[in-house]
């Protein structure tokens, strides 16, 4: 249904037009605007469905074509920098949802497997072709990069320069994906790298990735590890482990680290500590995820570990997000040959979405370094 079909409905008439029309306003964004972050309302039942359903109505109205909008990332930027998330209405499923979280462990080893199957077993075809070549499905590092590719790379150098990393040394890389970062730190620090996923599909193209080299790509639960290593790192896996699983989280990889090793967490994290996840997020993204607060990860590891370096690079998320965006938008041609045109506003809303998030600030991306012991004279840390 047409905007000029809207007006004919005597939209402002309604009582839900009205109050999303205010709540809106509040981020100077108009319905039926001319701007590019204003929303274009095709059905005129959208008000009702989104201050009834609050996210999950926003986001599978707009997978159905109920609304448009040029600039998503924008939109989502001026919305959550206003606050408007806070004045939507929790849905009773949210509540529901919420209270589960508090009784029920959603990320137990039966669980655990469950983001693996429906997120990244979706195909690698359609992530070789958004990401870098080293497929990080992480944030890069834009510090002195211009493209993705030098901004991932700056990151995977990062990570393994806070990591001391030294040749003949043992890593563990819990949550490796597509073996990127395995390769990367096999290859260009000679160590001898073991990476663990639970995606059937990223082990068998990390196992093709690392042909030749040192590493070994196992598909098992982090729960299931106990063998020491040099040097651990976890890159966008504490996301998928929950608060109930924090304790023992850090206790295995304590267990796996040898007392003079060092551990680096590069994690998403939560201005604010609770277990509220976006339930649109949650159905269709990232199933039973839950993004960690600077409490959870400073009280979980607490008695495991001694905290050498907290660094947040949460911003240079939002041009990460973009630019996958725009290599999803231009493969998206060939891509629809397998996927369908819902699942194409699906996936752009959930990136769009996101790099409006970290733009403005309301979610963060940091990497913690971890000693068990302390190092003595402390550690002057790579940035």
């Amino acid at each position: 249904m047409s905007s000029s079909c809207i007006e004919d409905l005597s939209i402002h008439d309604n009582q839900w037009y009205r109050i999303v029309h205010e709540m809106l306003g509040m981020a100077d964004i108009e319905i039926n605007g001319s701007r590019p972050f204003d929303i274009k309302v095709n059905n005129p039942d959208f008000f009702k469905r989104v201050l009834q359903e609050g996210s999950l109505g926003l986001g599978e109205s707009y997978m159905d074509g109920w609304w448009e909008c040029e600039r998503l990332d924008t939109f989502f930027h001026k919305v959550l920098h206003a606050g408007l998330e806070r004045k939507l209405p929790h849905h009773l499923k949210d509540t529901l949802r919420i209270a589960a979280a508090r009784l029920t462990n959603l990320q137990s080893k039966k669980r655990a497997w469950i983001v693996g199957k429906e997120h990244y077993d979706l195909g690698n075809d359609l992530f070789a072709k958004m990401l870098d070549p080293y497929m990080q499905y992480s944030c890069a590092y834009w510090k002195d990069a211009a493209t993705l590719e030098q901004a991932q790379e700056a990151k995977l150098k990062l990570i393994c320069d806070k990591l001391q990393l030294q040749p003949g040394m043992t890593l563990l890389d819990i949550g490796c994906g597509w073996g990127g970062l395995s390769e990367y730190a096999a290859r260009h620090y000679g160590v001898s790298v073991t990476g663990v996923t639970i995606s059937a599909e990223q082990q068998k193209m990390a196992q093709k990735r690392c042909e030749g080299l040192d590493v070994i790509i196992l598909l098992q639960d982090y729960r299931d590890l106990n063998q020491q290593y040099d040097r651990i790192v976890s890159v966008g896996m504490f996301e998928h482990v929950g608060p109930k699983n924090y304790p023992t989280y850090f206790s295995v990889v304590e267990r796996n680290l040898k007392p003079d090793g060092l551990f680096l967490l590069h994690t998403i994290g939560s201005n604010r500590t609770n277990l509220s996840v976006d339930p649109w997020i949650d159905k269709y993204i990232f199933p039973n995820g839950c993004l960690p607060s600077v409490k959870h990860i400073a009280q979980a590891s607490e008695g495991h570990f001694v905290m050498e370096d907290w660094h947040n690079i949460g911003a240079d998320y939002d041009r990460t997000l973009m630019s996958w965006y725009e290599r999803f938008q231009q493969a998206w041609p060939e891509l629809s040959e397998r996927y369908s045109e819902r699942f194409e506003r699906m996936f752009s809303y959930y990136l769009n979405a996101c790099a409006g998030s970290f733009r403005a600030r309301d979610i963060q991306l940091w990497q913690v370094l971890f000693s068990p012991r302390g190092v003595e004279g402390g550690i002057r840390v790579t940035r």
